[in-house]
Protein backbone atom coordinates (compact mmCIF):
# COMPACT_ATOMS: atom_id res chain seq x y z
CA UNK A 1 0.00 0.00 0.00
CA UNK A 2 1.56 3.74 -1.34
CA UNK A 3 1.61 6.41 1.58
CA UNK A 4 -0.32 9.38 1.31
CA UNK A 5 1.03 12.79 1.71
CA UNK A 6 0.86 12.85 5.66
CA UNK A 7 2.10 9.23 5.80
CA UNK A 8 5.27 10.58 3.00
CA UNK A 9 6.25 13.68 5.74
CA UNK A 10 6.37 11.47 8.75
CA UNK A 11 8.47 8.81 7.45
CA UNK A 12 10.79 11.18 5.82
CA UNK A 13 11.62 13.56 8.53
CA UNK A 14 15.49 13.31 10.82
CA UNK A 15 13.06 12.56 13.69
CA UNK A 16 12.06 9.23 12.27
CA UNK A 17 15.54 8.31 11.26
CA UNK A 18 16.69 8.95 15.00
CA UNK A 19 13.38 6.73 16.29
CA UNK A 20 15.09 3.82 13.84
CA UNK A 21 18.83 4.50 15.36
CA UNK A 22 17.10 3.98 18.57
CA UNK A 23 15.30 0.78 17.64
CA UNK A 24 18.55 -0.74 16.19
CA UNK A 25 20.52 0.58 19.23
CA UNK A 26 17.78 -1.77 21.32
CA UNK A 27 17.70 -4.68 18.82
CA UNK A 28 21.40 -5.32 17.86
CA UNK A 29 22.76 -6.34 21.47
CA UNK A 30 19.93 -9.39 20.80
CA UNK A 31 21.06 -9.64 16.98
CA UNK A 32 24.42 -11.77 15.91
CA UNK A 33 25.00 -11.17 12.46
CA UNK A 34 28.50 -11.53 10.38
CA UNK A 35 29.84 -9.31 7.95
CA UNK A 36 28.94 -11.87 5.51
CA UNK A 37 25.57 -11.71 6.57
CA UNK A 38 22.89 -11.57 3.76
CA UNK A 39 20.23 -9.10 4.59
CA UNK A 40 16.59 -7.44 3.16
CA UNK A 41 15.03 -4.32 4.04
CA UNK A 42 11.46 -4.52 3.18
CA UNK A 43 9.31 -0.90 2.58
CA UNK A 44 12.84 1.24 2.79
CA UNK A 45 11.38 4.18 1.75
CA UNK A 46 13.88 7.01 1.49
CA UNK A 47 16.92 5.09 2.37
CA UNK A 48 17.46 6.29 5.96
CA UNK A 49 16.66 2.56 7.45
CA UNK A 50 18.96 0.92 5.07
CA UNK A 51 21.89 2.93 5.25
CA UNK A 52 21.62 2.36 9.45
CA UNK A 53 21.49 -1.06 8.95
CA UNK A 54 24.35 -0.89 7.00
CA UNK A 55 26.63 1.09 9.00
CA UNK A 56 25.52 -1.24 12.40
CA UNK A 57 25.79 -4.55 10.44
CA UNK A 58 28.03 -3.96 7.88
CA UNK A 59 26.87 -6.63 5.30
CA UNK A 60 28.45 -7.17 1.94
CA UNK A 61 25.76 -5.86 0.24
CA UNK A 62 21.82 -5.09 1.30
CA UNK A 63 18.91 -5.59 -0.64
CA UNK A 64 16.35 -3.05 0.06
CA UNK A 65 13.10 -2.80 -2.14
CA UNK A 66 9.67 -0.23 -1.49
CA UNK A 67 6.20 -0.85 -3.46
CA UNK A 68 6.33 2.77 -4.45
CA UNK A 69 8.79 4.01 -7.50
CA UNK A 70 8.46 7.03 -6.03
CA UNK A 71 10.49 6.53 -2.89
CA UNK A 72 12.91 4.26 -4.37
CA UNK A 73 13.96 7.50 -6.52
CA UNK A 74 14.03 9.37 -3.05
CA UNK A 75 16.75 6.75 -2.02
CA UNK A 76 18.78 6.68 -5.05
CA UNK A 77 19.56 10.47 -4.24
CA UNK A 78 19.41 10.30 -0.70
CA UNK A 79 22.42 7.44 -0.73
CA UNK A 80 25.78 8.04 -1.30
CA UNK A 81 27.60 7.29 -3.81
CA UNK A 82 29.62 4.49 -1.70
CA UNK A 83 26.16 3.33 -0.52
CA UNK A 84 24.37 3.30 -3.54
CA UNK A 85 27.23 0.54 -4.68
CA UNK A 86 26.39 -1.67 -1.65
CA UNK A 87 22.25 -1.20 -1.29
CA UNK A 88 20.53 -2.86 -4.03
CA UNK A 89 17.31 -0.96 -4.46
CA UNK A 90 14.53 -2.14 -6.04
CA UNK A 91 10.66 -2.07 -6.64
CA UNK A 92 8.74 -4.95 -5.20
CA UNK A 93 5.94 -5.97 -3.12
CA UNK A 94 6.26 -7.87 -0.16
CA UNK A 95 3.03 -9.89 -0.61
CA UNK A 96 5.09 -11.43 -3.54
CA UNK A 97 9.11 -11.21 -3.03
CA UNK A 98 11.06 -11.57 -5.45
CA UNK A 99 13.63 -13.60 -3.77
CA UNK A 100 14.34 -17.57 -3.77
CA UNK A 101 13.47 -19.49 -0.66
CA UNK A 102 15.83 -19.25 2.43
CA UNK A 103 17.86 -16.43 1.04
CA UNK A 104 18.33 -14.28 3.81
CA UNK A 105 20.24 -14.67 7.03
CA UNK A 106 17.91 -11.58 8.70
CA UNK A 107 14.83 -9.38 7.03
CA UNK A 108 14.02 -5.87 8.77
CA UNK A 109 10.64 -3.75 8.26
CA UNK A 110 10.15 -0.87 10.41
CA UNK A 111 6.19 0.57 10.32
CA UNK A 112 5.39 -1.46 6.61
CA UNK A 113 3.34 -4.29 7.80
CA UNK A 114 0.40 -2.22 9.03
CA UNK A 115 0.00 -0.78 5.96
CA UNK A 116 -0.45 -4.05 4.42
CA UNK A 117 -4.47 -5.51 3.71
CA UNK A 118 -3.17 -8.93 3.29
CA UNK A 119 -0.63 -8.73 6.01
CA UNK A 120 -0.50 -12.84 7.02
CA UNK A 121 0.34 -13.14 3.57
CA UNK A 122 3.35 -10.65 4.16
CA UNK A 123 4.49 -13.06 7.27
CA UNK A 124 4.68 -16.03 5.05
CA UNK A 125 6.32 -14.66 1.95
CA UNK A 126 8.85 -13.34 4.89
CA UNK A 127 9.60 -16.76 6.21
CA UNK A 128 10.31 -18.32 3.00
CA UNK A 129 13.10 -16.19 1.98
CA UNK A 130 14.38 -16.43 5.33
CA UNK A 131 17.22 -19.01 5.83
CA UNK A 132 16.52 -21.83 9.10
CA UNK A 133 17.20 -19.81 11.67
CA UNK A 134 17.08 -16.53 10.14
CA UNK A 135 16.31 -13.39 11.73
CA UNK A 136 12.91 -10.99 11.33
CA UNK A 137 13.69 -7.56 13.17
CA UNK A 138 10.60 -5.29 12.98
CA UNK A 139 8.69 -2.50 14.18
CA UNK A 140 5.17 -2.43 14.05
CA UNK A 141 2.43 -0.29 15.18
CA UNK A 142 -1.22 -0.87 16.86
CA UNK A 143 -4.72 0.13 15.11
CA UNK A 144 -5.02 2.35 18.43
CA UNK A 145 -1.99 4.83 17.69
CA UNK A 146 -3.12 4.99 14.24
CA UNK A 147 -6.72 4.71 14.01
CA UNK A 148 -7.55 7.71 16.49
CA UNK A 149 -10.19 10.00 16.34
CA UNK A 150 -7.47 11.92 15.05
CA UNK A 151 -5.26 10.07 12.63
CA UNK A 152 -7.97 8.45 10.84
CA UNK A 153 -8.43 11.10 9.43
CA UNK A 154 -5.23 11.94 8.01
CA UNK A 155 -3.45 8.54 7.39
CA UNK A 156 -4.04 6.10 5.03
CA UNK A 157 -4.51 2.69 6.56
CA UNK A 158 -6.15 -0.47 5.43
CA UNK A 159 -9.31 -0.60 7.94
CA UNK A 160 -10.16 -4.59 8.33
CA UNK A 161 -8.02 -7.47 9.72
CA UNK A 162 -5.80 -5.29 11.80
CA UNK A 163 -3.44 -6.52 14.23
CA UNK A 164 -2.88 -6.21 17.85
CA UNK A 165 -0.52 -7.75 20.17
CA UNK A 166 -1.93 -11.19 20.45
CA UNK A 167 -3.16 -11.34 16.91
CA UNK A 168 0.76 -9.97 15.56
CA UNK A 169 2.34 -12.99 18.06
CA UNK A 170 -0.20 -15.80 16.78
CA UNK A 171 0.57 -15.10 12.86
CA UNK A 172 4.49 -14.74 13.43
CA UNK A 173 4.01 -18.22 14.88
CA UNK A 174 1.87 -19.76 12.11
CA UNK A 175 4.40 -18.32 10.25
CA UNK A 176 7.01 -20.07 11.54
CA UNK A 177 8.71 -16.59 12.93
CA UNK A 178 8.28 -16.85 16.91
CA UNK A 179 9.36 -14.01 18.85
CA UNK A 180 12.37 -13.79 20.64
CA UNK A 181 12.72 -10.71 22.43
CA UNK A 182 10.41 -7.45 22.42
CA UNK A 183 10.02 -4.12 23.75
CA UNK A 184 6.39 -3.10 23.52
CA UNK A 185 4.01 -0.82 24.76
CA UNK A 186 0.25 -2.34 24.02
CA UNK A 187 -1.79 0.38 23.82
CA UNK A 188 1.00 1.71 20.76
CA UNK A 189 3.10 -0.95 19.49
CA UNK A 190 6.14 -2.95 19.15
CA UNK A 191 9.78 -3.23 18.09
CA UNK A 192 10.95 -6.98 18.63
CA UNK A 193 13.49 -10.26 16.97
CA UNK A 194 11.52 -13.17 15.57
CA UNK A 195 13.68 -16.43 14.52
CA UNK A 196 12.62 -18.56 12.23
CA UNK A 197 12.28 -22.07 13.00
CA UNK A 198 14.43 -24.92 11.76
CA UNK A 199 18.11 -25.80 11.73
Amino acid sequence: MKLNWAERWVVNNPIRAYQQRLELFFLKKKIKLNHRASILEIGCGRGAGAVLILNEFKPSLLHAFDVDSAMIDKAKNYLSFEENKRILLSIADVIQIPYKNQLFDAVFIFGVLHHIPHWRGALTEISRVLKPSGMFIFEELYPSLYQNFITKHILLHPKKDRFYSDDLKNALCEAGLPLKTAWEIKSLGIVGISEKEGH
